[in-house]
C-alpha cells in the first residue's frame, strides 16, 4: 500500500513539474514573439542580428561545458552545420514575418510545423503514425487555414502592413522549423542523446552563419539604428529568453515527452491573444478564437491519442508475451 502511494506521488510531482516547465517554455516563446513584434513596430529590421546573440550564448556556455568534459565527438560536423543553417534561416523568416502580420497569426501558424514533421519523420526516419494522429494533424491544418482567412477578413486590423505575405512567411519558417526538428531528432539519436554536444555545435555554427549573413545583408540596417537603451534591451531580452528556451526544451522532452511539449506551446497562442488585446489594445477578429479552438482540438487529438495507442500496443505486447510463456510452460509440463 505504501509503495503504491509513493509511486502515485512521484507521478503527480512529475506531471506537475512537466506542466510548470511547459508553461515556462510557453511564456518564453510568447516573450520572444512579443519582443520581435516590438522591434518590428520600432522599425528595426535585423532578424539575423536579433538571433545572433542566442547562438553565441549557446556556443560559449555549452562549449565551455563540453571542453571540461572533453568527450569524443559522436556525430560528423557537417550534420551540425546543416542543422544550424536550417535553424538560422527558420528564425530569420519567422522574425521577418513580424513586420507584416500580427503576433497572434505567427503563434497560430507555427502549428504548421507539426504536419511537416510528420511527413519528414515518416519519409526519412521511417516513423509510423496511426489514423487518429493523422486526423489530429488534419484538424490542425484546418485551424491554420482559418488564420489566413481571418487575416483576409480582418484586412488592416490584422496588426501588420501585409498580413497575407506575413502569413506565408510564417508557414515557410514553420516548414524550416520542421526540417530542423527532424534533423535534430536524427542527430540526437545518432549521438546517443548528448544534448551538450548538440547545443554546442548548433550555437557554434549558428553564430558563424549568422555573422556571415549579417555582414552581407544587415550592415546598413545596423548602422542606421539609434542604439539607445530602448533599442538594446529588446535584443538582450530576446537573446536570454531564446537561450533559456533552447536549453529547457530537451529537459521537457526527456521528462514528459513531446505530448506535453506540444500541448504546452499551444498555450502560447492564448498568451499572445492576451498581449495583443491588453498591451497593444488591438481588435482580434472572431475567426482567431475559432481557429484557436480548432487548432487546440487537433493538437489534443494528435498528442494524447498517440500516447493512448502506445500504451495499448504495449499492453497487447505484454499480454502476447504472457500467453506465449504460458503455452511454453504447458508444452514443457510432463503431464500435458
Amino acid at each position: 500500500m505504501v509503495v503504491g502511494v509513493n509511486f502515485k506521488e512521484i507521478r503527480t510531482k512529475k506531471t506537475l513539474i512537466g506542466l510548470g516547465l511547459g508553461q515556462l517554455l510557453s511564456l518564453l516563446s510568447t516573450s520572444n514573439g512579443f519582443t520581435s513584434s516590438e522591434l518590428a513596430r520600432k522599425g528595426i529590421n535585423v532578424p539575423t542580428s536579433q538571433t545572433f546573440l542566442n547562438y553565441v550564448l549557446l556556443a560559449i556556455i555549452y562549449g565551455g561545458i563540453m571542453l571540461c568534459r572533453r568527450p569524443e565527438i559522436k556525430v560528423k560536423w557537417y550534420y551540425y552545420f546543416l542543422l544550424a543553417l536550417v535553424d538560422v534561416e527558420a528564425n530569420f523568416v519567422v522574425v521577418k514575418a513580424y513586420q507584416y502580420t500580427s503576433l497572434t497569426s505567427v503563434m497560430l501558424l507555427d502549428c504548421w510545423a507539426i504536419p511537416c514533421v510528420l511527413v519528414l519523420t515518416w519519409v526519412f526516419l521511417k516513423t509510423k503514425y496511426r489514423l487518429m494522429k493523422i486526423s489530429g494533424v488534419v484538424i490542425c491544418i484546418v485551424g491554420v487555414v482559418m488564420v489566413v482567412f481571418s487575416d483576409v477578413h480582418a484586412g488592416d486590423r490584422a496588426g501588420g502592413s501585409n498580413p497575407i505575405k506575413g502569413d506565408f512567411l510564417v508557414i515557410a519558417g514553420a516548414t524550416l522549423y520542421a526540417v530542423s526538428n527532424a534533423t535534430e531528432e536524427f542527430v540526437v539519436k545518432k549521438n546517443g542523446g548528448d544534448t551538450i554536444e548538440l547545443m554546442t555545435f548548433l550555437g557554434f555554427f549558428g553564430a558563424i552563419i549568422s555573422a556571415i549573413q549579417i555582414s552581407i545583408f544587415e550592415r546598413s540596417e545596423l548602422t542606421a539604428i539609434h542604439w539607445s537603451t530602448g533599442a538594446v534591451f529588446p535584443f538582450l531580452r530576446f537573446a536570454l529568453t531564446a537561450f533559456l528556451f533552447y536549453s529547457l526544451v530537451p529537459v521537457l522532452l526527456k521528462t514528459n515527452g513531446s505530448t506535453m511539449f506540444n500541448l504546452s506551446l499551444l498555450t502560447a497562442d492564448m498568451w499572445a491573444v492576451m498581449i495583443r488585446i491588453f498591451a497593444y489594445h488591438e481588435k482580434v477578429d472572431w475567426l482567431y478564437f475559432l481557429a484557436f479552438a480548432t487548432t487546440a482540438i487537433g493538437l489534443i487529438i494528435y498528442s494524447i491519442k498517440e500516447k493512448d495507442l502506445e500504451e495499448h500496443r504495449s499492453g497487447e505486447a505484454v499480454d502476447e508475451e504472457a500467453e506465449r510463456k504460458k503455452l511454453i510452460d504447458e508444452d514443457g509440463d510432463p503431464g500435458s
